[in-house]
């Protein structure tokens, strides 16, 4: 059985990540009007080799009992296919907004004023921002092909300290978990099929993608509103967990900061804080270049200063004890602790 689930494991993946290159192309082309240079050789080798490293670990983490192996096969394939046309059709309005340089392009009928002001753009260029169901709808398809099909598998890295800390835990009583910008609301699912008797709160600036996200966690115990992270409407030391899925590289660095004191002030003492978000050069020096390039290529105005300061350094900061710094692909994961 371990290795048939391995075989079909592997075969999935590598499919979607041939797929979305295809896609990827395309996105790039639309974007800039020509097709850019591939990557030097020695960066396509380092990616390859960390999308291997990505899915050992993803099936030793199945394997160590530190979430279930559905979550292998969880990726909704027939909704993304039935999506696929809409975002294609969608991409000549993403390329000419990009020419345009047009990032204020956000729905009229929208009060963008009740936001703050860093949240009034279109990042990456897509149509509505995240202010309307058409963005939601498309959003996580989106993700998972220009990532390769590894953003669900991304996004459940932050899944092993989770499991690490409520089988340590002596408090029998239901653990509470908060996830800070839970967009539709993937995290939050496959922590919820990991550990059912955990309760769950989502919290997210877009009552678009909260839609999303109450019809992608379906029936699945989890509190969802509409809040920002950066004043959090739960009391002082109530959570036994936060998660935050990236996040932070879209804001400016006060704001970052902000979201930080909030987790910390609302975490118990040895409370568990996990940070998934894009990797830095401080953890991947190597891939530095190519996240220069995706911060010119897909409208991300707070990136410069995401990658200029430490993710862990800001973690500790706040407060925290930083326990472990994980990269994963493209990404990063911080756990760390409340004192």
């Amino acid at each position: 059985m371990l290795g048939l689930t391995r075989t079909a494991y592997r075969a999935q993946h590598r499919a979607l990540a041939f797929q979305a290159a295809l896609f990827g192309e395309a996105v790039r082309f639309a974007a800039t009007r020509r097709f850019r240079r591939r990557a030097e050789r020695e960066i396509a080798r380092l990616l390859a080799a960390r999308f291997e490293a990505l899915m050992a670990r993803d099936l030793a983490n199945v394997e160590a009992g530190l979430y279930p192996r559905r979550l292998l096969f969880q990726m909704p394939i027939a909704a993304y296919a039935r999506r696929l046309p809409a975002l294609l059709g969608d991409l000549p309005r993403v390329a000419e907004r990009a020419r345009r340089r047009h990032f204020r392009d956000l729905p009229p009928e929208v009060d963008i004023g009740v936001y703050p002001a860093y949240y009034r753009r279109n990042f990456h260029w897509q149509t509505d921002g995240y202010l309307s169901r058409r963005s939601a709808e498309l959003y996580d398809l989106g993700v998972e092909l220009l990532f390769g099909g590894t953003a669900d598998v991304m996004r459940r890295q932050v899944i092993p300290p989770i499991s690490r800390l409520l089988a340590a835990r002596e408090d029998r009583g239901v653990a509470r978990l908060l996830d800070v910008r839970c967009g539709t609301g993937r995290a939050l699912r496959q922590i919820a099929i990991a550990h059912p008797d955990l309760e769950l709160l989502g919290l997210d600036l877009s009552r678009y993608y909260l839609n999303e996200a109450r019809a992608v966690l379906r029936r699945r115990r989890a509190v969802l509103a509409v809040g920002n992270g950066e004043a959090l409407p739960v009391g002082g030391g109530r959570l036994d967990a936060v998660t935050c899925v990236y996040l932070l590289h879209e804001l400016p660095l006060d704001a970052r900061r902000r979201v930080l004191a909030e987790a910390r002030r609302v975490l118990r003492p040895g409370g568990l804080l996990v940070l998934e978000d894009a990797c830095q050069p401080a953890d991947s020096p190597a891939l530095a270049g190519v996240l220069a390039q995706f911060q010119r290529d897909l409208h991300e105005p707070y990136f410069k200063s995401y990658l200029a300061h430490d993710l862990a350094g800001l973690v500790g900061e706040a407060g925290f004890t930083v326990e472990s710094v994980e990269p994963h692909l493209v990404s990063v994961v911080v756990t760390a602790r409340a004192g």
